[in-house]
């Protein structure tokens, strides 16, 4: 057990690529923490991640549909000096918990229309403050009580402003393979619209209680993903509305693919069940909706380097080129994608 001058470090809960988290308790009932929270921890040397995660949190800390982030610290344990970081404690485990738990491996619908709501109301938070969270997927959705959801894990999150970067190697790419779009599998682009198309998966992957994708080979995925008209499979007991809703995340064309804020006034998320005449159809059916700019993509610090700095370098690859990087040169372990254990 490790004890700062405000919190005390109780057992480890989660360990990820990075680092590890554990539960905490503050040290003074007058303490501007909860009772319990639970802190990620990594060494000082290799916390550009963790960091950027503290930072992104610090710009979203209005959201009730964010997890709340209480503060960031350094210590010296053992001899080795950490980097801290506070954040809020979910009980309940996270959506990816939840499905592997439920009953058949299945939620219910209106569950998913519940659940979708408040993960569109966050991104729709994210998105207009300019941040692209580029790694939603079940893992990274928490649980509350009261059956409340969160996004979280923001360590891939980056700037939707940073321009363009010169593709190196595969390496660039942020996220989990099985929950990326087209356009970051074939261009490396990470834009609000990449978040959305992981919208998709999530829910496809709640109402049904297996992956969108049924590839386990990650260049035979890439391919899937990246190259032709293929999308994933749209289960088919699902409400019509439900299945226009996912057709909207899944349009391979990103200036036709809907916003966070438009798929919130779908029919799906209002909970009706079928789709009226005076519902949106396409982007142009919303008066004051104006396209948002196409955002480049950046590349990963990679918490390896410590480096936190951009290299503002525009470039223009191929999509076949794209794809033999990415299925040829040195990739991260996709055994340990999700970064961080979920905190239960």
């Amino acid at each position: 057990m490790h004890t700062t001058t405000e919190w005390i470090r109780g057992q480890v809960i989660g360990h990820g690529s990075f680092g590890k988290v554990s539960l905490a308790k503050p040290t003074s009932q007058s303490s501007q923490f909860p009772p319990l929270m639970a802190v990620k921890s990594c060494s000082s040397s290799r916390c550009a991640s963790l960091k950027n995660e503290f930072m992104i949190l610090d710009q979203l800390k209005d959201c009730p549909e964010i997890i709340k982030c209480y503060g960031d610290c350094f210590t010296v344990e053992n001899g080795e000096k950490l980097y801290n970081v506070a954040l809020e404690y979910a009980s309940g485990g996270s959506l990816a918990d939840k499905v592997k738990n439920s009953e058949n491996s299945r939620f219910l619908e209106s569950d998913v229309r519940r659940y979708t709501k408040s993960i569109l109301k966050g991104l729709q938070f994210i998105h207009r403050k300019k941040v692209v969270h580029c790694d939603i997927k079940p893992q990274n959705v928490l649980l509350f009580p009261g059956d409340n959801v969160k996004i979280a894990d923001f360590g891939l999150a980056k700037s939707a402003t940073v321009p363009a970067v010169e593709f190196k190697s595969g390496n660039e790419i942020r996220g989990s393979p099985m929950y990326l779009a087209p356009e970051t599998v074939t261009g490396g682009v990470q834009e609000p619209a990449s978040d959305v198309w992981a919208v998709g998966c999530l829910v496809t992957e709640m109402l049904t209680g297996k992956p969108a994708w049924s590839c386990s080979d990650i260049g035979a995925l890439f391919m899937k993903i990246g190259v032709g008209a293929e999308i994933p499979d749209i289960p088919g007991k699902l409400s019509e509305a439900g299945k226009d809703f996912l057709g909207k995340c899944f349009v391979k064309d990103t200036s036709k693919r809907w916003t966070a804020e438009m798929l919130l006034k779908h029919p799906f998320i209002d909970g009706e069940d079928r789709i009226t005449p005076s519902s949106p159809r396409n982007p142009f059916d919303f008066p004051d909706w104006e396209s948002e700019q196409m955002i480049t993509v950046t590349p990963f610090c990679s918490p390896e380097s410590g480096s936190e700095s951009w290299n503002g370098v525009k470039t223009r690859v191929s999509t076949a080129n794209r794809l033999r990087q990415m299925m040829t040169q040195e990739v991260p372990d996709w055994s340990d994608s999700s970064g961080w254990v979920t905190v239960r």
